[in-house]
C-alpha cells in the first residue's frame, strides 16, 4: 500500500513533505501558505506573498500567477481558481494569461463596512492577521462558494462569484470554513465561539461547544462521517486539544485519542488539519505533525520540530 504524502507548509521556511519517515524540504527560506489541492493530484499555494504556484504530484513547482496584492488563500472549483488577499479581496483567475481579476462584487457584500481586522495590540505592539480572507471552501458539487473574512463572517456565492450574501453574524470570529466531501449542503467552520455547522449549505448555522475545554476553535476538517476541530482559550495559548463528532445531529464534541496527545503544543491553527480518503494530518505551532490513516482511531508522530506551520495537505 502506497503511504500517502503529508504536505507542511511553513510561514517563513518553505514547504516539508513528509512520506513515511521521509522528510524533504522544498522552497526553504520563502513563505508559504494557502496549500489546496488543485483538482488535479497536485497542490497550490501561495509562495512569498504575491505568486500562486502549482505542486505536481512529483514534486515539481510552477507558477500559475503572480499578483501585486499580498495573497492569503485559494481553490481549486471545476476549471476556475478562486484566490483570496489580505484586504478581503477575491480573485479568479482568468482562463487566458494567467492573470488573477479582481471580483468587483466581493467589494460590495452587504455588511462590509463593519468587517474589521483580527489583530491586537499585546505589549503596545500589533499581533495577529490582517482584515482578510481567511480560508476558502467550495460545497461538493462545485455549485456554491465561500469566503471565511476574518473578521466578517461567511459570505458565500451561488453563481460563481457573481453576487455574495453574508452569513453568520460576524462577531463569531471565524477561523476556518470547510465543506464537506460529498454532501453538498454539509459546511462547518470553526470560530471563536465554537464549532459552526450548516446543514443548509450556509444558509443556516447553529453552533456547538458542549464538551470542549474552550470555545476558541482555529481549525475544522471533515473525515469521513466525522468532523475535527482543534480548540484552545485563545490564539496564543501555549496548548490545544483537538476534538471530533459526528457530522449527523445528534454527535456531542470528544477528545481524540488513540495517539493523540492530550495537550498540542500551541494551537492547531487555520489549515493545519488535513484529511484525505482514511488519512488525517494535524500539525500544532511548534511544529509536530501527527498522522492517522484509519479516519483517526489510530494516531502516530509523523515530524518534529518544523517551522511553525501554516497549513497542511495530504496527497
Amino acid at each position: 500500500m502506497t503511504k500517502p504524502t503529508i504536505l507542511v507548509a511553513t510561514w517563513r521556511d518553505g514547504l516539508f513533505a513528509v512520506t513515511g519517515d521521509e522528510r524533504t524540504q522544498e522552497m526553504e527560506n520563502q513563505p508559504v501558505r494557502g496549500l489546496a489541492p488543485d483538482g488535479r493530484g497536485g497542490a497550490l499555494a501561495i509562495v512569498g506573498r504575491h505568486s500562486l504556484r502549482r505542486r505536481a504530484p512529483s514534486g515539481e513547482w510552477t507558477t500559475v500567477a503572480k499578483s501585486e496584492f499580498d495573497l492569503s488563500g485559494c481553490m481549486a472549483v471545476r476549471d476556475a481558481i478562486y484566490v483570496g488577499t489580505d484586504d478581503a479581496r477575491m480573485l479568479r483567475l482568468s482562463d487566458c494569461g494567467g492573470v488573477l481579476n479582481s471580483i468587483d462584487a466581493f467589494d460590495s457584500v452587504p455588511g462590509r463596512d463593519a468587517w474589521f481586522a483580527g489583530s491586537a495590540i499585546v505589549n503596545g505592539q500589533r499581533v495577529g492577521p490582517p482584515l482578510g480572507i481567511r480560508s476558502v471552501a467550495a460545497n461538493s458539487n462545485g455549485s456554491i462558494l465561500f469566503a471565511n473574512v476574518h473578521v466578517g463572517g461567511i459570505p458565500r456565492s451561488m453563481d460563481g462569484g457573481r453576487s455574495w450574501q453574508p452569513t453568520l453574524d460576524i462577531n463569531s470570529d471565524v477561523h476556518e470554513v470547510r465543506a464537506h466531501q460529498a454532501n453538498p449542503d454539509i459546511v462547518v467552520a470553526a470560530a471563536a465561539v465554537g464549532l459552526c455547522i450548516s446543514r443548509d449549505a450556509g444558509a443556516t448555522w447553529t453552533i456547538s461547544r458542549d464538551g470542549l475545554h474552550a470555545s476558541y476553535c482555529s481549525a475544522v476538517a471533515l473525515s469521513g462521517d466525522d468532523i475535527l476541530v482543534s480548540a484552545s482559550t485563545d490564539h496564543f495559548a501555549a496548548q490545544g486539544k483537538i476534538y471530533r463528532r459526528p457530522v449527523k445531529l445528534d454527535g456531542s464534541l470528544l477528545a481524540v485519542e488513540g495517539g493523540m496527545p492530550a495537550w498540542t503544543e500551541g494551537i492547531v491553527d487555520t489549515g493545519c488539519i488535513a484529511a484525505n480518503g482514511s488519512s488525517i494530518a494535524v500539525a500544532d505551532r511548534a511544529g509536530n505533525l501527527y498522522g492517522s490513516d484509519d479516519f483517526g482511531l489510530a494516531w502516530s508522530c509523523r515530524s518534529t520540530r518544523l517551522p511553525t506551520p501554516s497549513g497542511v495537505l495530504i496527497c
